[in-house]
């Protein structure tokens, strides 16, 4: 069974949330503070972490930002703040999606389903080779794990996602919208600065020089392009 920790500092808004989920087959555990959240992520097996965005303490773009240093599954972030740059900050910090409050359960539901089926099928995937190497950057597809002249650089899980889908198309131009359709889905909450943001942090850790890139081109008015 698929389980699912819930970092939120309201117990009556996680408990709704754990309600929902476990109906459609999920189990959960609820921690209510910063500190008990990243131990629990630390020590169990989840395969999504749905994070609220304002905790006392340590605030979700921070704890993000640690949890991201040891785990790539799918990271959903709940707010009730819609501004561009609270977004960018936590898709700069390793979130995968926003789920904006007041949201609809079933479309709460709906978005853990997606994001761990897609996880699932990359992480599953059995059709390309188990790693792809060019010059100095390698991609070991089975671990997910991302090397740069044998020193591994620590991807989130859609920074992985993006990186191996262009390295497994090279020379073919993709628009934003096509990206982010293909990451992050046709329900995901986003648009084209989320492509940009999880592009330059890619580069700034596959690029010698992230101004002049190597691997990931951008071609001005249509999209990104992964040299091979």
């Amino acid at each position: 069974m698929q389980k699912i920790l819930f970092i939120e500092d309201e117990r009556n808004i996680a408990e709704l949330e754990r309600d929902y989920l476990e109906v459609n087959g999920f189990e959960s555990d609820i921690a209510i503070t910063s500190d008990e959240g990243l131990k629990l992520a630390r020590t169990n097996s989840y395969n999504l972490i749905l994070l609220d965005l304002m905790l006392p303490g340590m605030d979700g773009f921070e704890l993000c930002k640690k949890l991201r240093q040891s785990l790539d599954i799918p990271i959903l972030m709940v707010t009730a703040r819609k501004e561009d740059i609270d977004k960018i900050r936590g898709f700069d910090r390793g979130a995968d999606d926003y789920i904006v409050k007041p949201f609809n359960p079933n479309e709460l539901v709906a978005r853990v389903k997606a994001h761990i089926s897609r996880y699932e099928r990359l992480i599953n995937h059995v059709h390309h080779p188990s790693e792809i190497q060019i010059n100095r950057l390698l991609i070991q597809i089975d671990s997910r794990r991302v090397f740069v002249s044998r020193e591994e650089k620590i991807f989130t899980a859609k920074e992985f996602d993006l990186l191996y889908f262009l390295a497994t198309n090279p020379n073919i131009v993709f628009s934003k919208e096509h990206l982010f359709e293909r990451i992050w889905g046709y329900d995901s909450i986003g648009d084209n600065t989320t492509v940009t943001v999880h592009i330059r942090k890619i580069r700034e850790k596959i690029e010698e020089e992230p101004s002049n890139p190597q691997f990931i081109e951008t071609i001005w008015g249509v999209g990104y392009r992964f040299k091979k």
